[in-house]
């Protein structure tokens, strides 16, 4: 079995050198413009007596604007498309190291890398590590898994955690015909033993209450809102009725009904500073009612999946399991849905290190 894991690593490069294409050029323009405008105060105070020292200083400022905006013109010149993420969207350029993105972690943004490793259980040795320049997993796992091909046999088992899973990368996986399990989100909120696992998380700080006392009155939330399914109605909190907008659309698998208010009822609202999020620049109230689980077409590649993870022999127990306390428990509950499942736990090693324990399991027998 290859587990597979993921851990963001900082680069050697500055997140103040990110943004788009014409946020550099903007930015080039402001640099020149102030040598510019530096330049025109010299030559007009050029008569006067100046400390030479200052002098100095600013003739290095302006050479030292020069020069930055010299380089950021050369980078548009090198570089003249926009990074592109996996979905077309704009991805931020950084002109110190184009290849690392700007990414959030548990202790904040970072400029820097995703790595990722799969750990071969048998052998217990990472077989494939790879550093990616984007904070989605979901768009690496296809990589590491294509990577080691020849390594893998009929009977090997990936797994990997919940930040892998989508319906794309399950079809993918199918197509390869890698047998594979990956955690969804909804994993644990099935198991009846996290039933109580908020208990152990920590509980907020009495001290820091950032609660509002007084002021303003509370937004308007979308419970506020009056849905009617069978008429196809719905009214606001001010009791004027939304229009429905178009035909029924299908979002991330659930059916949906789009509604919006009208100028004439949301213009001179009195809730328009609670129910809009930005009321100067936002003309109308909109919205989405879900109206259940759309019918799928075709193979849907998580179905089959889940029931293998919710299985008796995938919840499972063992008194060797338990002395594992701390291996990954998602990859032990996903490796435990396999047949050939042989217990045994290996950890990450090498630059990889802070990544999440890995559970290697599914030895052939």
């Amino acid at each position: 079995m290859f587990a597979i894991e993921g851990v963001k690593l900082p680069s050697n490069a500055s997140m103040q050198r990110s943004g788009t294409r014409t946020e550099f050029a903007r930015q080039a323009t402001k640099i020149e413009a102030s040598a510019a405008t530096m330049l025109a105060r010299h030559r007009a105070n050029d008569a006067l007596a100046v400390e030479p020292g200052l002098a100095a200083k600013a003739v290095q400022r302006v050479e030292r604007l020069e020069r930055d905006a010299a380089q950021l013109r050369d980078w548009l010149a090198t570089h003249p498309d926009e990074r592109r993420g996996a979905k077309g969207a704009i991805r931020k350029s950084n002109h110190t190291d184009n290849e690392s993105a700007k990414m959030a972690t548990g202790k904040g943004l970072i400029q820097g890398y995703c790595g990722v490793a799969a750990v071969d259980s048998r052998h217990q040795i990472i077989v494939e590590a790879q550093a990616h320049g984007t904070g989605s997993e979901q768009a690496l796992l296809l990589p590491v898994v294509t990577a080691p091909q020849e390594m893998l046999a009929p009977h090997t088992l990936l797994t990997a955690d919940a930040g892998y899973h989508s319906q794309a990368n399950l079809h993918a996986l199918a197509t390869l015909g890698v047998d594979a399990l990956i955690a969804d989100t909804a994993m644990r909120r099935r198991d009846a033993r996290f039933a109580t696992q908020e208990r152990h998380q920590q509980a907020p700080d009495l001290l820091h209450d950032k609660s509002r006392v007084g002021g303003e009155a509370s937004r308007v939330q979308p419970r506020d809102f009056t849905d009617d399914a069978a008429a196809r109605t719905c009214l606001c909190p001010a009791g004027k009725s939304l229009v429905r907008k178009g035909q029924s659309r299908v979002t991330d698998g659930f059916v949906t009904e789009q509604f919006r208010g009208t100028k004439r009822d949301c213009g001179p609202c009195p809730l328009r500073k609670q129910c809009l999020g930005t009321p100067g620049s936002t003309t109308v109230r909109q919205g989405a009612f879900v109206r259940g689980r759309a019918t799928q077409h075709g193979v849907r590649h998580s179905t089959p999946k889940k029931a293998r993870i919710d299985s008796p022999r995938g919840r499972s127990d063992s008194p060797v399991e338990r002395r594992m306390h701390w291996a990954h428990s998602d990859h032990l509950r996903l490796a435990r849905s396999c047949p050939t499942w042989r217990p045994r736990v290996i950890a990450a090693k090498g630059p990889f290190s802070t990544a999440s324990k890995f559970v290697a399991a599914a030895d052939p027998p």
